[in-house]
């Protein structure tokens, strides 16, 4: 299967702004390209790519003033399989677990795990441990928030979420990865497309998409709590402890976002 995937941001900066922009797609499937993924701007910029600490492939710039539009639009092969779904994936001990997996075991910004420790093994205690677990806290998370983009709010963390009982992906995400690091469960956030490929499409603009991943069985495995049934098409760009890790664009400076195009669909032969 072949994904035609890509965006059009426009920032409007009073100043020179820095910028740190993770917005590229995720090494892991930078060998899946099929056509070069490259950012490009439309104002004079100079442009530098690193890897930061989770392994994102990230771009730093100082935006002039006025608009600067960054956009990108590339395709990629995909195998067309669904999310796998690996019931006989096992839990490891905490004393198990590589040194580099135990950062998704603690309390982010956006998951205060501090706050839901209690009530998540009061929940799901009684789970036995491995994907049947994970799967239990998708099905609560999916049941106990409600979608509706009006109620947005990007200050919003997973307790947050878990008494407000709305919001976005990134909500249910936030939750879910919370209630699963209270279980011993590392999960970690992530974002990236997600086109309505093979199922009926959804009214209104596209968005880029958050689920999350789990490490059971020496792997780790993709896990969506807001549609809590395995996608096709998803395109990984970035992972992390929380939002904060994968922000679009984190600014030092006044930037309002005043354009945003995404597109993510099947390309047909």
């Amino acid at each position: 299967m072949k994904i035609r995937a890509g965006f059009t941001l426009g920032y409007e900066c009073y100043q020179p702004t820095p910028m740190l922009l993770a917005l590229n797609i995720h090494p892991s499937r930078r060998g899946d390209l099929l056509t070069e993924q490259v950012i490009s701007f439309d104002q004079p910029v100079n442009a530098r790519e690193y890897v930061d600490g989770f392994g994102n492939v990230c771009t730093r710039i100082v935006a002039p003033p006025g608009v600067t539009h960054v956009s990108t639009s590339f395709d990629i092969y995909d195998s067309g399989q669904p999310d796998v779904v690996a019931w006989d994936a096992v839990q490891h001990e905490v004393q198990d677990l590589p040194d580099e997996v135990l950062v998704y075991l603690l309390g982010s910004r956006y998951c205060d795990t501090d706050k839901l420790a209690s009530f998540a093994w009061s929940m799901f205690g009684h789970t036995a441990p491995g994907w049947g677990r994970v799967q239990a806290i998708c099905d609560f998370v999916h049941n106990h928030i409600t979608f509706n983009y009006q109620n947005a709010d990007s200050t919003r963390s997973a307790f947050g979420g878990y008494n407000d009982r709305t919001g976005v992906c990134r909500d249910f995400a936030h939750l879910a990865v919370t209630l699963c690091r209270c279980m011993n469960v590392p999960a970690r956030y992530c974002t990236g497309y997600l086109g309505d490929i093979r199922i009926p499409p959804v009214p209104g603009p596209m968005d880029f998409s958050a689920w999350f991943q789990v490490y059971l069985g020496g792997n780790w495995y993709t896990c969506d709590a807001r549609h809590n049934f395995p996608r096709v098409g998803r395109v990984l760009m970035a992972t992390g402890r929380d939002a904060t890790d994968v922000a679009l664009s984190t600014n030092f400076g006044t930037a309002h976002l005043v354009q945003f195009d995404v597109v993510s669909y099947e390309l047909i032969d």
